[in-house]
């Protein structure tokens, strides 16, 4: 249905390539994408909690070929799934051994994705904590994710996407043949985050939905029409992905040539847009 097939293209790393000659549909194969945003979606869906294995495992169900998950790193240098920096009860992931974390729901990475079927495609979201800033390089968040990711890769197609720049150097410099991609902010401009992503040696950029064009953050008084954003990207070797748009939205942006959506409340959402997804 939606997504690709168990491979990552011909492997070229992202670093390597001239901007404008990267390898076409390295990560989502040619083919318009729909990834389960934690999952099912954000929050709890269908009465599975984001980012838990039943969450995942029912976004399968549903058919999707890509789920989005997000990576923590415990105290001990323990990777986690987790959104939030923290947890209910104010405790920070990054203070709390493995243990602590499992006490309060939090489910080892490797765990998580253990047994899936290997054509199942994984967006790992690497999130950066607060005291990767006082770290040495190769004891980040970041650092630590690169193994793992490594291994995984060879199991399924698979990228590491992060809001964090720095972390993503970091990734590419431990594991060179990883696909990576460049996550911006809400209503952050595309043509800012096209360039960035380019000239870092990326290979997606992932954009919210709102970025696609004009809104109450980006204030200029012009915007390229999504479509030729889309082409510059595309121009620039770069796949593009944008993130939780209502359906509505993620059909338009379909049509203008996104290679990637990722949406929330996979049930409801799915069947609108299988026709555009291979």
């Amino acid at each position: 249905m939606c997504g690709v097939e168990g491979t990552t293209g011909d492997g070229a790393s992202g670093r390597d390539r001239t901007v404008g000659r990267g390898p076409a549909g390295r990560v989502f194969g040619g083919r318009p994408s729909v990834l389960g945003h934690r999952g099912l979606g954000r929050g709890t869906v269908g009465g599975h909690l984001e980012n838990s294995r039943d969450s995942l495992w029912q976004a399968v169900q549903a058919g999707l070929r890509w789920l989005e998950l997000d990576v923590r790193r415990c105290a001990d240098g323990a990777l986690v799934a987790g959104h939030f920096p923290s947890y209910d009860d104010g405790a920070f992931t990054a203070t709390l051994s493995l243990a602590q974390a499992r006490e309060r729901g939090a489910v080892p990475l490797e765990e998580l994705l253990e047994g899936l079927p290997p054509q199942i495609a994984v967006d790992l979201d690497l999130k950066t904590a607060l005291e990767d800033a006082v770290r040495p390089a190769g004891t980040t968040t970041a650092a630590l994710l690169a193994p793992v990711a490594s291994q995984m890769a060879r199991e399924r197609s698979l990228f590491v996407s992060s809001f964090d720049p720095a972390a993503l150097l970091i990734l590419r410099e431990r594991a060179p043949d990883l696909a990576l991609g460049l996550l911006t902010w809400v209503g952050f401009p595309l043509r800012k985050a096209i360039p960035a992503a380019a000239h870092l040696g990326l290979d997606v950029v992932g954009a919210h939905w709102m970025s696609f064009g004009p809104n109450e953050i980006d204030r200029a008084p012009f915007h390229v029409p999504a479509k030729e954003s889309i082409a510059v990207a595309h121009e620039a070797g770069l796949e593009v992905l944008a993130w939780t748009p209502p359906v509505e939205r993620a059909l338009e942006l379909l049509e203008a040539g996104v290679d990637a959506v990722v949406v929330d409340d996979v049930p409801s959402t799915l069947p609108l847009l299988a026709h555009l997804a291979d």
